[in-house]
């Protein structure tokens, strides 16, 4: 958050109005009226000022966004940010709250998905199908959503196809969390691997026993 002091234009209106009050009440043809003049609106100035200071704002500046120095992951990042935006632009002008609820779930699935990325730069191929494939086909149908809406046509057709996204966009959510979830899917065998060379290193020094697990030491 930045703060930022705008200056009152009502001093310079007090100058302005003592400038010109001054010339139309009294002499200006010798040099100290001149000088008189300007001291004059100097002290309006001065006093003005301090009677309005002005105003203080402050102003938020969005964080810059992490990135990973990998120019490809980078770019997929961006890539879902924007994703993100635009799900959330389009979520604002939805009136259905079951449509508003579910998309608002797939897009904070979303989210968590890019943000796994930046921490998990290996995931980059899983990401970036999901990215080309799976999210291009639901934005394009929330815009079809969005289009039938405004369309404000009754009929059968209009009410079905509303109804047919409403229940595709159940499916959608539950491939999204299906999609998440199998992100950790290596990370889980990484670390059940980790765990197993530990513990054969702690038998190995006999600081574990197999049946009860790490001997304390003391």
């Amino acid at each position: 958050m930045v703060e930022i002091k705008q200056k009152s234009l009502v001093p310079v209106y007090g100058v302005a109005a003592a400038w010109v009050s001054y010339c139309i009440f009294f002499p200006l043809y010798k040099t100290w009226h001149f000088i008189v003049l300007v001291c004059s609106a100097a002290l309006v100035y001065i006093a003005l000022s301090a009677v309005f200071p002005g105003k203080t704002k402050h102003i938020e500046i969005p964080e810059e966004p992490h990135r990973t120095g990998d120019e490809s992951v980078d770019s997929l990042l961006s890539e879902g940010e924007r994703a993100v935006a635009e799900m959330r632009g389009l979520s604002e002008s939805i009136q259905d709250s079951s449509i508003r609820d579910k998309l608002g779930e797939i897009i904070i699935v979303t989210d968590k998905i890019f943000k796994n990325l930046l921490d998990n730069p290996g995931d980059y191929k899983q990401v970036k199908r999901f990215a080309d494939f799976f999210l291009p086909t639901t934005i394009k149908l929330l815009h079809s959503y969005d289009r039938f809406r405004q369309s404000g046509a009754p009929g059968d057709n209009t009410s079905g196809t509303i109804r047919r996204i409403d229940t595709t966009l159940d499916t959608i959510l539950d491939s999204y969390r299906k999609f998440f979830d199998s992100l950790f899917e290596k990370q889980a065998l990484d670390i059940e691997a980790d765990i197993r060379v530990l513990e054969h290193m702690l038998k190995t020094e006999g600081l574990m026993n197999s049946d009860f697990g790490v001997i304390n030491a003391e």
